[in-house]
């Protein structure tokens, strides 16, 4: 059985695709109407498939590609009423939509005000909801550049920001009340706040901790 470690070593040396056209609903198979459960049961039934335990580095390319859509979907879900479509935005004449540059999954899971703070040509690698001390509902970006996030309870200094440059390390580990659950633990250097993101499922904790530590090296 791989451990943590290796899955998160492995992960970290497979070259996003993220930034391709990718349709969520294709990668699990769905229809673009498909509620959140049955994305949860299609990721379950594919998981258990594509298992690195089972198929190595083959079945690890292919799990990250099913977290990142389900990711997605659940980030697209996480604000939207039940029965509500999803948010379309809407052109304005002579001016460059938000993040032009992304498949529209993603531009969608991101929402306008983490587009609104992205860098030219910024990658999105995973958009994944996640809890944090300041607030339990926020959505968590990876990109090839930073950890980005929008706490949705803050009134001010919604959108948080944190380079790879400066992170002195990370890790993460299963929460201590809910054992299914993980977290990620963010230490900036130059003794700032370290920052916990919780309530993560544990695939995507282990993916972002390989990539926080990869590209912190860098």
């Amino acid at each position: 059985m791989l451990s943590d470690v290796d899955v998160a070593d492995m992960a970290s040396s497979i070259e996003p695709r993220q930034n391709a056209a990718m349709d969520p609903h294709a990668v699990l198979g769905l229809s673009s109407d498909a509620t959140l459960d049955e994305a949860a049961e299609a990721y379950k039934r594919l998981a258990k498939r594509w298992h690195p335990d089972v198929l190595g580095a083959e079945g690890l390319a292919r799990m990250t590609e099913l977290n990142v859509a389900y990711e997605l979907l659940r980030a697209s879900h996480r604000a939207r009423p039940p029965g509500a479509a999803p948010s379309v935005e809407t052109p304005i004449p002579g001016r460059d939509r938000l993040g032009d540059w992304l498949p529209d999954a993603i531009r969608g899971a991101l929402g306008p005000e983490l587009l609104s703070v992205l860098e030219a040509d910024e990658r999105i690698d995973l958009v994944t909801p996640t809890a944090t001390w300041a607030s339990p509902s926020t959505l968590l970006a990876v990109t090839d550049r930073r950890l980005l996030w929008v706490l949705d309870d803050a009134v001010s200094n919604r959108v948080r920001t944190l380079r790879f440059r400066d992170v002195q390390r990370s890790e993460q580990g299963p929460m201590r009340l809910r054992r299914s659950r993980s977290q990620l633990r963010v230490q900036p250097r130059y003794g700032r706040r370290r920052w916990t993101f919780s309530d993560l499922r544990p695939a995507t904790a282990v993916a972002i901790a390989g990539l926080v530590r990869d590209r912190a090296r860098r």
